[in-house]
């Protein structure tokens, strides 16, 4: 069996890997390039898990990450040495039952020898050579674990932590593909639609416009963000108060996420994480450092598929798994949601609002949405240097904003962690003028109790009140879409800018 470390070494080489022939742009792009790489991922992320239970102490919240290479430094030399370029050295510690320790690995050095790999106490590389293809910089470990019947201080009724989280496959979907909709429990989840208004929309063919002319000429009608921006009055697409910074993390937990978590507690920022039900039952201890450290979660789908292109059943079933996954690692249950690629309708939000899962989206300001464009690096469209570049000139348009804004970033990557520790984050803390930045949560001043539903005393929130079909009004505002096509000659400058962004999340 491979060990830990080499697994890691082989999950980041298949991560380049899946995305070395993608189109990013455009929806289908990045439609293709997530479902290939957490297709990837999942093979390598099963078998890590199996190494990881079989090794690990059952008392005790810890997680065995260490580093490791994967000395890929090319597309070329990638399909050829995927698995050959792991070296890592490891030792590990487990925390002392009822008590969070700290915990330090040795690790050997990255087996690239370059210029180009990471220095300083985070490693990282100089912002040329952050591309697709880079040499892997070393896997941190957990600094901090948690003990079973620790409580998080900041939230006042929290549940203590469950029992360790030991991933059985027997018990959980497939990962990465859309759960059956036939199981006990997404029968009694669909109970949760009872007494609620859900539009009789037609599922989308693949959740894009392009893929869908029919239903992308039906935007407004359906409230479809995805072709056009259309949002409904209870979706959360903006911070209310100028220069405010909504910080937001999609599609982990992942191996680095530990090395943002670093840089996150030394600047004293929290962040919301929107994260995928199939990474959260193969990652629960970076899950629970993201949580014990004051961070938000959210759910962000258990397959990460566009939820328009999907049955009823089968959204239920993907918010389903994955608020029951987090709720089993964590012990709470998220009130919030982001949908993959933004790609959200009335049925959609109608659903998720039933199961008293609000919906947040990232902002479309004067600029363009206010999306880092991190993804389209690992998936080799641009460079760091050109995705920095990009960002920086939306950025300059965020002082003419009434309001605050929700930023899109990712921490599946290396390449996307490396980009938002070294660079995009630093932007903000250092803008002229500066930038507040906080969580989502934060920075609506909503009462951390209210973000999951075990502490909420909002019932509206919990009982899935805010029905989207009565909210949505068939207008997009601001907040609209990175890849949006508008057509009114009436439209106005937000809407032409969006006309000429073709990139999608």
């Amino acid at each position: 069996m491979f060990s830990l470390p080499a697994l890691s070494a082989l999950l980041a080489a298949t991560l380049s890997l899946e995305l070395v022939a993608v189109n990013a742009h455009g929806p289908n792009g990045h439609h293709h390039a997530h479902r290939g790489l957490h297709k990837r991922q999942s093979d390598v992320v099963a078998a890590a898990a199996a190494s990881s239970a079989s090794t690990s102490g059952a008392t005790t919240a810890t997680v065995i990450v260490t580093a490791s290479s994967a000395a890929a430094t090319s597309v070329a030399s990638t399909t050829s040495a995927a698995a050959a370029g792991a070296v890592s050295g490891t030792t590990s510690g487990v925390a002392p039952a009822g008590s969070a320790a700290s915990t330090t690995s040795g690790a050997a050095a990255p087996a690239a020898s370059s210029a180009d790999i990471g220095t300083g106490v985070y490693d990282i590389p100089p912002l040329a050579s952050i591309t697709m293809g880079m040499p892997s910089g070393p896997l941190p470990s957990l600094t901090t674990t948690y003990t079973p019947g620790a409580s998080p201080t900041y939230l006042s009724g929290a549940p203590p932590l469950p029992t360790k989280f030991v991933f059985s496959s027997a018990d959980w979907p497939e990962l990465d593909k859309i759960p059956p909709t036939d199981s006990d429990q997404v029968k009694e989840w669909m109970k949760e639609l009872d007494g609620h208004d859900i539009p009789d929309i037609t599922p989308t063919q693949d959740g894009s416009c392009a893929g869908d002319p029919a239903a992308a000429a039906q935007a407004q009608e359906r409230g479809w963000w995805t072709c056009g921006g259309w949002t409904s009055g209870n979706d959360i697409v903006s911070c209310p108060d100028k220069m405010t910074w909504g910080v937001s993390f999609d599609d982990g937990p992942a191996p680095y996420s530990e090395k943002l978590l670093k840089y996150l507690d030394e600047k004293d920022l929290s962040a919301t994480f929107f994260v995928v039900g199939s990474r959260v039952v193969s990652y629960p201890d970076i899950l629970i450092a993201e949580y014990m450290a004051g961070h938000e979660i959210a759910v962000h789908t258990w397959s990460h598929h566009p939820l328009t292109a999907m049955s009823n059943e089968q959204i239920v079933a993907e918010l389903g798994w994955t608020r029951h996954a987090i709720q089993q690692v964590l012990g709470v249950t998220p009130t919030t949601m982001r949908a993959p690629f933004g790609d959200i309708d009335n049925r959609v939000r109608a659903i998720s609002n039933a199961m008293g899962l609000r919906p947040i989206i990232w902002t479309t300001g004067p600029g363009g949405p206010f999306d880092t464009n991190d993804w389209h690096v690992p998936a080799g469209t641009v460079t760091g240097e050109q995705q920095f570049e990009i960002f920086q000139n939306l950025l300059g348009n965020a002082t003419i904003m009434d309001t605050g804004f929700i930023v899109l970033e990712h921490d599946l990557f290396e390449i996307t962690v490396d980009l938002a520790v070294g660079y995009t984050l630093n932007a903000a803390l250092t803008h002229n003028p500066p930038f507040k930045l906080e969580s989502i949560g934060q920075c609506l001043s909503m009462p951390a109790g209210d973000l999951y539903v075990e502490t909420n005393t909002n019932t509206s929130i919990s009982s899935g009140q805010h029905s989207s079909s009565a909210a949505a009004d068939g207008s997009a505002d601001s907040n609209g879409s990175p890849h949006a096509f508008a057509t009114s000659a009436l439209a106005s400058v937000l809407s032409v800018v969006a006309v000429l962004l073709v990139g999608l999340v």
